[in-house]
């Protein structure tokens, strides 16, 4: 089966969307952004791979004539026994990394026993990790084994008398050598098998329909790369897309009476006015300050020592938010501590903060040309319900009622429009 793909190198994110021979979408893909942006290119398009495969395997049972609940039970639990053993493997490349830091180092005995100790348990917990029911504040293996390795930490230096830096300075070291060496296997066997194996009765069908999808081969026709991180791509010139024309055209694909769309990015803010073929008739972008964007919302979060994604829901139990002027990200820790010094609550102040950088988006949509039906936002920051009810005001209150187009797969608007650029091209190809 052949496929083209897109790539959204972003600040934060790398995006990865395959396409089938007829446009269809096979599978999205989605991991942090590292320095080396090489790895985060490969480790989205496996991550997308591993998607279209299971979405072949749903289309597998269902020809097999598996009952529809059935079906959903068999496919969440193996993607569940699958993306443990992505993890127990990620951890396994980590405590090689890190005992091989304690090997050359000069750590004590009793910190390379509490090491060992902290990696035994957090082994020892994978399959906790993802039973059934379990809810996960993040599926990036740097978050998940970082939180829960920094708290094991922080809890054994306490009791040991040892140095909680010094822990967490090789924690560190390794996770970053990790990231920046270590790509997900998209031959997807070896996971399934091991995934399938896991599972509390064996089911022939199941196992004849993984047969027939692992076997499947999956071959790459042709690729575009966009993003903010787009001039690093290892792709050739013609090969690279702007984010402009690409959220343009992802965000027609989604939603094709678009005709004026936002996306607030890690780094950047677009607004962007688009044709009734999704073709890009004017846009406004922010300078290059990051004031209004995600990595301001970032910083925020760690401001407050709580996760990006919690900031959204408590920004949206406010009262009576408060009025924020500047949303410089440079001084954004000292005002957020000086309004909590004046006694204001946080999540006022959130509620103020999430205000106050889409109003700066509302004078990029101005200037790009207003706001038309229908109206789509995308990006990361699409995701904070304070960000789209503030959106959603304001558009209102400036342009009276419009359809915004909110998707769950709005992060991947820009990649989409990639994989877009590149089916066209293959397909050009092939009628030459």
């Amino acid at each position: 089966m052949k496929y083209c793909v897109g790539i959204d190198l972003g600040s934060t994110t790398t995006k990865a969307v395959v396409l089938g021979e007829e446009g269809e979408i096979l599978g999205r893909g989605i991991t942090n952004s590292r320095s080396n942006y090489e790895i985060a290119c490969d480790v989205s398009v496996s991550e997308a791979l591993i998607d279209a495969r299971f979405g072949l395997l749903d289309a597998a049972l269902t020809d097999a004539g598996v009952d529809g609940d059935r079906k959903l039970a068999q496919l969440e639990e193996l993607e569940r026994g699958f993306r443990e053993q992505q993890y127990r493997g990620d951890l396994t490349e980590l405590k090689r990394t890190m005992e091989g830091y304690l090997a050359r180092g000069d750590y004590s005995g009793a910190e390379k026993s509490a090491v060992e100790a902290v990696l035994g348990q957090m082994t020892g917990e994978a399959s906790s990790l993802y039973a059934k029911g379990t809810s996960r504040k993040s599926d990036f293996f740097r978050d998940l084994a970082g939180g829960r390795y920094l708290e094991l930490a922080e809890k054994s230096a306490r009791e040991e008398g040892l140095s909680y830096d010094r822990l967490v300075g090789l924690y560190d070291k390794a996770i970053l050598e990790v990231e920046n060496t270590v790509a997900h296997d998209d031959s997807f066997s070896d996971r399934i098998t091991a995934a399938l194996a896991g599972l509390p009765e064996r089911d022939a069908q199941l196992e004849e329909a993984i047969g027939r999808v692992t076997a499947t081969p999956l071959e790459k026709s042709g690729s575009v790369g966009t993003g903010y991180g787009r001039q690093t791509l290892p792709f050739a010139k013609e090969d690279i897309r702007s984010e402009i024309l690409c959220h343009g055209l992802g965000a027609h694909a989604m939603f094709p009476r678009t005709r004026t769309v936002l996306d607030i990015g890690g780094q950047d803010t677009k607004a962007i006015q688009v044709d009734e073929d999704g073709i890009v008739t004017s846009f406004q972008m922010n300078d290059r300050c990051a004031a209004g964007c995600g990595r301001y919302l970032g910083y925020i979060a760690d401001e407050m020592n709580i996760g990006l994604h919690e900031l959204g829901p408590i920004a949206c139990g406010s009262k009576r938010p408060v009025k924020i002027n500047s949303t410089c990200t440079v001084f954004a820790g000292a005002e957020l501590r000086e309004r909590l010094s004046l006694g204001e609550k946080r999540e006022d102040i959130l509620a103020g903060l999430h205000r106050a950088i889409i109003l700066r988006a509302m004078s990029l949509l101005a200037r790009s040309g207003g706001v038309e039906e229908e109206f789509t936002f995308t990006g990361g920051v699409a995701k904070n319900p304070a960000a789209t009810d503030a959106l959603r005001a304001l558009i209102s209150e400036n342009y009276g009622e419009k359809t915004l187009n909110i998707s769950p797969d709005s992060i991947y608007t820009g990649a989409l429009g990639a994989a877009m650029f590149a089916q066209r091209e293959w397909t050009r190809l092939q009628c030459a």
